[in-house]
């Protein structure tokens, strides 16, 4: 087994160190548009192989996509966050391009492979890359949903004072601040639904907290998260190369499922070897309903300026 990391910036490396961790292949592969960069922070993360007990061996690589040749699962993180002053159609015209480029060159290499988006705008960025790739839609997934639902959990387990990994919570939707949907009133602690521990105040308190999960902690640290974002990566890549069956909120294409078509927006499916397997059904009331909608019309906004590019 053989996973590519695409981007050696605090995510991309985050997530590798992840996947070596856990050993899910038995070569990765961390490669950067800049000199040196993913050589050196491969080389430091192999000199942990023998304090942390793992046996995969990575290779870093300045933009040599040789080297990625045959590789089962590409994780694409590269990209540049959004600046102050930046437009929406500047970031995405930017990221647009790095995108559609690191696609060419992998599947140049490894047509077979399937592809984990990461870079933001990030539906935006999975509906490009499905559309430019034309590998079959399973093969393409967005990450954003994992990240999201994990700082669900947590926003949950700091209301209730429990362990997040004792709650069942998940975000649809799109992947940003205005988009995302976490339906609360499905979640559960150990099966018994939140909404017993939670008043209706507290509820929206948790949403609202959520929603802003990544700004947050942008303005505390100054840029954007990498542990769980890079985690989040490394979670779906296991799904796939241990044929997990696991259920995550992903970005996937839509085709009339939710009642959308022609987009890539999150929802639950089922994650196995061949990439999404299943898209998993949810019975939404009316103003959940409303939501996504307002959610996939705000992602097909951003999805129009492909079109100016």
């Amino acid at each position: 087994m053989k996973v590519t990391v695409v981007g050696a910036g605090a995510v991309g490396a985050t997530c590798a160190d992840n996947i070596l961790r856990k050993e899910l292949c038995q070569e990765l592969v961390l490669l950067d548009i800049k000199e040196g960069l993913a050589e050196g922070k491969a080389q430091d993360m192999m000199q942990t192989a023998t304090l942390l007990g793992f046996d995969t061996r990575i290779t870093g690589s300045t933009d040599d996509y040789t080297k990625t040749a045959n590789s089962d699962v590409v994780v694409i993180t590269s990209g540049i966050p959004r600046k102050p002053g930046m437009t929406r159609e500047e970031l995405i015209g930017t990221n647009a391009g790095i995108v559609k480029t690191v696609c060419a060159n992998i599947l140049e290499h490894s047509p077979n492979t399937i592809i984990i988006v990461i870079s933001n705008p990030m539906d935006t960025m999975t509906y490009l890359a499905l559309q430019s790739s034309g590998l079959p839609k399973n093969r393409i997934i967005g990450m954003g949903g994992i990240l999201d639902s994990s700082r669900f959990k947590y926003q949950l387990s700091q209301k209730l004072n429990c362990s997040p990994s004792d709650l069942n919570a998940i975000v649809i939707g799109g992947h940003g601040d205005t988009t995302m949907i976490p339906l609360v009133r499905m979640a559960t602690l150990n099966s018994i639904p939140v909404t017993q521990f939670l008043d209706a105040e507290a509820q929206q308190k948790v949403v609202n907290d959520t929603m802003v999960g990544g700004a947050t902690l942008t303005k505390l640290i100054g840029t954007s998260a990498w542990y769980a974002p890079g985690a989040a990566g490394a979670a779906l890549v296991e799904a796939i190369v241990r044929d997990e069956k696991k259920l995550f909120t992903c970005s996937v294409a839509l085709d009339g499922e939710y009642g959308q078509k022609d987009i890539c927006l999150g929802v639950p499916v089922i994650i196995g070897k061949s990439g999404w397997e299943k898209i998993v059904p949810l019975d939404l009331n009316e103003a959940e309903k409303e939501l996504f909608q307002k959610s996939a019309d705000a992602v097909r906004s951003m999805n129009e300026v492909l079109e100016t590019i």
